[in-house]
C-alpha cells in the first residue's frame, strides 16, 4: 500500500500508509505528557519502529511537523499505518523497555537508522580455528566478548599486535582450515593463502602449518591474556624491546614500545571495563512521574529483578527474596554474556550521564543483612 505521487520527471514522493489527520487527532486526544515507549506499525502489522520519550504527546506530535521526506521522523510515519504506545514510570524505564522492544521486534527503522558511536567489543570466535576481531555488536553465544573499549582505532591496533604475536589468523571466517595433524602424508605442500605465515605473523592454520593443539593454545594463551590470568603477550614483547636495545637497534625498539604501549592500553581498559561492570550492582530507586517509583536489582551493570519501591515489612521481604536470587555465585572473570552485553552497555551510559542516579543506590548487601 505505497501510492506514488507523480507528474512527470520530478522525483516520486510516497504517499502515508495511514490517513495522518486522523492519527494526529487521536495523539492529539488520548497521548499524555507522561513517559513512554511507542511503536510505529506498518499496514502489515509488523513493528517498523520503536522509540522512547519523556513526553509522549509532545514527541509523537513532532513526527507530523516533521518535513518530508527530509527528516527521519518523516519518513517513518509515512511508512507506518498505526501507532502503538505504552505508558512507563519513569525515563529510565523507557530506556530498558526500547531496548528489550527493539530486540524482540528488530524493527527495519530502528536497525537501518541507528547510526550513534558506541562501543566497540574485541570478539573471539568459534571453531576449531577461532579468529580474533573488533565488532560493535554481539555476536552470537558461542563467540566471546570482551570489553567495551571506547576507542575502536586504538582497539584494532592492539588486536592486530596480539593477532601477530600469536600467530592468530586474521582472514575470513569462511575460509577452509586444514591443521597439520589432518594432512595426508603423500599431499603436496599448501601454501598459506596470504602473507602472513612468511612474515611470521599467522601460523598458518589454513594450509596445515601449525597443529590443531598448537593453534589452541595459541587462542587459550590469548584468552587468558584478556582475562587478566596471563602477562606472556605482554612479556614477550618486553624482551624484544630490550632485546633490540642492548643490540642498539633503537628503531625496532621503538616499534616494540609501541606494541607493548598498545597492549597496556587494551589491558588496562578490559579490566577498568570489567570494574565498571562489577561496579554497577546494587539496588537502584528510581522516582517515577506520577508516584510509581520503581526498585531495580541490578548486578553487574544488568537488572535481575524491578519491582515497586517497597514500603511496607511485607514488600521489603519479599523484595529481599529477589535480591538473593540476584546474588547467586558467577564467575567473575571470563567474556561478557553476549545476551546481557546491550542492557549493559545501556545502564553504564545511563549512570554516567546521570551521576545524581548514584545518589539513589543502596549496596545489595545492606537489603541481605
Amino acid at each position: 500500500m505505497t501510492p506514488i505521487l507523480s507528474s512527470g520527471p520530478a522525483p516520486a514522493l510516497a504517499l502515508p500508509n495511514a490517513d495522518l489527520d486522523r492519527l494526529k487527532r487521536r495523539v492529539s486526544n488520548f497521548a499524555e505528557k507522561r513517559p513512554a515507549v511507542y511503536r510505529m506499525i506498518d499496514p502489515s502489522g509488523r513493528v517498523i519502529y520503536v522509540g522512547k520519550a519523556k513526553q509522549l504527546r509532545n514527541r509523537l506530535l513532532s513526527y507530523f511537523r516533521a518535513p518530508f521526506p527530509e527528516d527521519k521522523a518523516a519518513r517513518i510515519l509515512h511508512a507506518a499505518a498505526d501507532i502503538q504506545w505504552k505508558y512507563v514510570p519513569s525515563d529510565f524505564a523507557a530506556y530498558l523497555q526500547e531496548l528489550r522492544d527493539i530486540k524482540q521486534h528488530r524493527p527495519v527503522f530502528n536497525v537501518k537508522m541507528n547510526r550513534t558511536k558506541r562501543a566497540v567489543l574485541i570478539k573471539v570466535s568459534e571453531g576449531t580455528a577461532p579468529k580474533v576481531y573488533v565488532g560493535t555488536q554481539p555476536g552470537p553465544g558461542g563467540i566471546k566478548h570482551y570489553g567495551p573499549l571506547t576507542s575502536a582505532n586504538r582497539a584494532r591496533d592492539a588486536v592486530r599486535i596480539l593477532n601477530d604475536l600469536m600467530g592468530i589468523r586474521d582472514c575470513a571466517q569462511t575460509m577452509p582450515m586444514v591443521f597439520a595433524d589432518q594432512c595426508d602424508l603423500f599431499r603436496k605442500p599448501v601454501r598459506a593463502a596470504c602473507m602472513r605465515h612468511e612474515l611470521g605473523t599467522c601460523s598458518g592454520p589454513c594450509a596445515g602449518l601449525v597443529s590443531e593443539a598448537d593453534y589452541a593454545e595459541r587462542i587459550s594463551q590469548l584468552v587468558d591474556f584478556m582475562d587478566g590470568k596471563t602477562l606472556k603477550p605482554i612479556s614477550r614483547v618486553i624482551d624484544a624491546m630490550l632485546q633490540a636495545s642492548q643490540e642498539e637497534d633503537y628503531e625496532s625498539a621503538t616499534r616494540w614500545r609501541n606494541r607493548f604501549d598498545a597492549l597496556e592500553w587494551l589491558l588496562r581498559n578490559i579490566t577498568s571495563s570489567r570494574n565498571a561492570i562489577e561496579s554497577l550492582s546494587f539496588v537502584y530507586h528510581d522516582p517515577g512521574a506520577y508516584g510509581d517509583d520503581r526498585a531495580y536489582v541490578i548486578r553487574r551493570a544488568t537488572v535481575r529483578a524491578v519491582a515497586p519501591a517497597p514500603t511496607t515489612p511485607l514488600e521489603r521481604e519479599a523484595f529481599k527474596s529477589a535480591i538473593r536470587e540476584a546474588l547467586k555465585p558467577e564467575p567473575l572473570d571470563g567474556p561478557l554474556p553476549a545476551e546481557q552485553i546491550d542492557e549493559m552497555l545501556l545502564l553504564l551510559n545511563w549512570f554516567r550521564r546521570n551521576p545524581t542516579a548514584m545518589r539513589r543506590t543502596t549496596p545489595l548487601d545492606i537489603w541481605t543483612n
